[in-house]
């Protein structure tokens, strides 16, 4: 039986890529000189840190830029509040990865209103969905895809 698994994952060595990258283009652009900006990682964290608010929001574009040409989806990023103290600004971003138990049963349900002949199961933080026909499951794929869920999904393990 036919069926491949719904994923949200981040290639952890290309996000530390595009990192050094981003880091190395703030450190020699000219409006971040002795501004000691820089962008730090720990885990699923970034931490983005600038003298003012202002240069965290140049920073920006510059963090996604590199991402996307290092071939990750932007959409994975979720960006906290900024703080400023002591003359830094901070801002908190998040880069989520797996499928949330919310949102696997709202794909669940999309899939199920699709009318289409799958199943979809549930495991752990990846989505299942086997069928009978391949011609099936590419549809599953299909409006996975269009549906716009705000999250980068990856389809993976398809076994015929």
């Amino acid at each position: 039986m036919p069926s491949f698994d719904v994923v949200s994952e981040v290639d952890h060595h290309e996000l530390s890529n595009a990192l050094d990258q981003a880091n190395r283009e703030i450190g020699t652009r000219y409006d971040f000189k002795g501004s000691n900006a820089r962008i730090e990682s720990a885990g699923n964290q970034l931490t983005l840190e600038a003298e003012a608010e202002f240069q965290l929001n140049q920073m920006l574009p510059i963090l996604k830029e590199k991402m996307s040409k290092r071939g990750i989806d932007v959409d994975c990023l979720d960006f906290g509040e900024v703080v400023e103290m002591n003359k830094r600004a901070r801002q908190a971003v998040t880069v989520r990865e797996g499928l949330d138990k919310d949102l696997a049963r709202k794909m669940v349900k999309m899939i199920k209103n699709g009318k289409l002949k799958v199943q979809a199961a549930i495991q752990g933080e990846q989505l299942r969905v086997s069928g009978k026909k391949r011609d099936d499951l590419q549809q599953v794929m299909q409006m996975l895809r269009a549906a716009n869920l705000g999250i980068p999904l990856q389809f993976n393990n398809f076994r015929d």
